[in-house]
């Protein structure tokens, strides 16, 4: 079964740094696009950060200049590397991959991680 699993979220105060890590496992052929979103309480779930494949990346306005999002292919792994932290950056961040599962079949199968955790104190 493939499935992301996320860590790196924790309790940290205002300006100061976190990377979050996403790692993807099971069978599958190839991942597409990779992306990070967030929820803060009471809100809607918010994209973050993107990255395709080849290495293509795009950012909301709020964490322009202070986020970076990038991958290791050959380990299956995307990281976002955040930096200059406010306390509005405050909410569960999840990982979600577009995969594909076999070569044969172009099919996209859109999977979710369970979440992470960021509380920025002010």
């Amino acid at each position: 079964q493939v499935q992301l699993v996320e860590s790196g979220g924790e309790l940290v105060q205002a300006g100061g740094s976190l990377r979050l890590t996403c790692v993807a496992s099971g069978n599958f052929f190839m991942i597409n696009d990779m992306r990070w979103y967030r929820q803060a309480p009471g809100e809607r779930r918010e994209l973050v950060a993107a990255i395709t494949s080849g290495g293509n990346t795009n950012y909301v306005d709020s964490v322009k200049g202070r986020f970076t999002i990038s991958r290791d292919n050959a380990k299956n792994t995307v990281y976002l590397q955040m930096n200059s932290l406010k306390p509005e950056d405050t909410a569960v961040y999840y990982c979600n991959a577009d995969f594909v599962y076999h070569d044969y079949d172009s099919r996209i199968y859109d999977i979710w991680g369970q979440g992470t955790q960021v509380t920025v104190s002010s």
